[in-house]
């Protein structure tokens, strides 16, 4: 991805962190036929070395894992929170009116080769992991035991898993570091009282950076 110096982000341990946060992302592969995209749950496995492996699963259906080219790369794409900024809220604006709408946001790429599986038994630790991360946060969380077992293993039947060793990994962070303090204390400001989508994590995400980078 296009990544000038103000917003490049290289922390394993933020990028890892920010994944799982965002959960859901773009799973893309080359096919026989060209590019193959799918939009779906993945979740990292970062416990051995490395930059982790990540997983997730697609609809048996999906022709995705039919199609793929055995042993290319593939790539998972991640955008995080994100919001359109308005010119009104620089200071700048003021000063010589050079200013320009643009878009803030967190964007991942990681990439590596990929492998399909359809073993039940690895699949049902798949779908438990994310059914466990996703669920955590209830008081009573859903189990996937607490479907009927036959039932359960019908819709294992239906998907096929993938992993993908990730042996390259960048990330984007773009909160206007490449703008003057005073343009930046009125971004965070504007977001926060205008309260669209995603742009109170944005805010914060620009108030933990601090100051602008010089």
């Amino acid at each position: 991805m296009y990544n000038p110096r103000w917003f490049k982000e290289d922390r394993l341990r933020f990028l890892r962190e920010e994944i799982g946060r965002i959960g859901f992302g773009s799973f893309v592969t080359l096919g026989k036929s060209g590019i193959l995209v799918s939009h779906v749950p993945m979740i990292l496995d970062s416990s051995g070395r490395g930059n982790g492996l990540l997983y997730g699963h697609i609809a048996r259906g999906n022709h995705q894992w039919r199609d793929t080219i055995s042993g290319s790369e593939g790539l998972a794409m991640f955008l995080g929170p994100d919001a359109y900024i308005t010119p009104r809220w620089y200071e700048t604006k003021k000063q010589d009116g050079k200013v320009v709408p643009t878009w803030n946001y967190v964007a991942i790429h990681a990439r590596g080769p990929v492998t399909f599986f359809d073993d039940p038994e690895q699949l049902r630790e798949l779908v438990t992991k994310l059914t466990r991360k996703h669920e955590s946060d209830a008081s009573e969380p859903w189990e996937v035991s607490d479907a009927p077992e036959d039932y359960v293993s019908t819709e294992l039947k239906m998907i096929v898993g993938f992993r993908m060793q990730i042996t390259r990994i960048e990330g984007k962070r773009k909160m206007s570091q490449n703008r003057p303090e005073a343009d930046i204390e009125g971004v965070i400001s504007g977001l926060a009282e205008r309260n669209r989508i995603r742009d109170h994590e944005v805010s914060a995400q620009m108030r933990a950076l601090g100051h602008p980078q010089e």
